[in-house]
C-alpha cells in the first residue's frame, strides 16, 4: 500500500471518530419520534386502529396473509390514508363467509369498522 492511500484512510478514519459524537450530540430534528414508535406520525391513529379492531381474533386462521386483527388494523390504516376509497374495496381482501367469530362475515365487520372509523373522523374534524 503506498503512503497516500495509508494518509487517506487514516485521514478518514479520524474523521469519522469526530463526526460520529458530534452527530449524536446534535440530537434528532424537532418532529422526529424517539425511540420505537411510528416514524411517520400515525402512533395515535394506531393505537386507535387497535380498539376499532379489539374484536378481532389474534389467532391465524388460514385465510389471507397475518391474523384477522393484523388484516383489520391494515384495513384502518388503508381506509385513513385513501378517505376516498369505499369501504367495500379497502375490505375487499376479508372472507364473505360467516366464522363463528361474532356477528357478519370478516367482510361485514371490516366495512363496519371503516364506516365506524370514518364517523369518529368527522365527529374529530368538525
Amino acid at each position: 500500500m503506498n503512503l497516500q492511500l495509508k494518509i487517506a484512510l487514516a485521514v478518514i478514519g479520524v474523521s469519522a471518530l469526530v463526526a460520529s459524537p458530534t452527530a449524536l450530540a446534535m440530537g434528532q430534528p424537532d418532529g422526529v419520534p424517539h425511540g420505537k414508535g411510528d416514524t411517520n406520525g400515525h402512533g395515535a391513529k394506531a393505537k386507535a386502529w387497535g380498539q376499532v379492531c379489539k374484536e378481532e381474533s389474534r389467532k391465524r386462521d388460514g385465510e389471507g396473509k397475518g391474523t384477522p386483527f393484523s388484516r383489520c388494523v391494515r384495513n384502518m390504516a388503508q381506509a385513513t390514508h385513501h378517505k376516498g376509497m369505499a369501504p367495500g374495496r379497502v375490505c375487499k381482501e376479508e372472507s364473505r363467509k360467516r366464522d363463528g367469530e361474532g356477528k357478519g362475515t370478516p367482510f361485514s365487520r371490516c366495512v363496519h369498522n371503516v364506516n365506524e372509523l370514518r364517523r369518529q373522523e368527522r365527529r374529530e374534524a368538525a
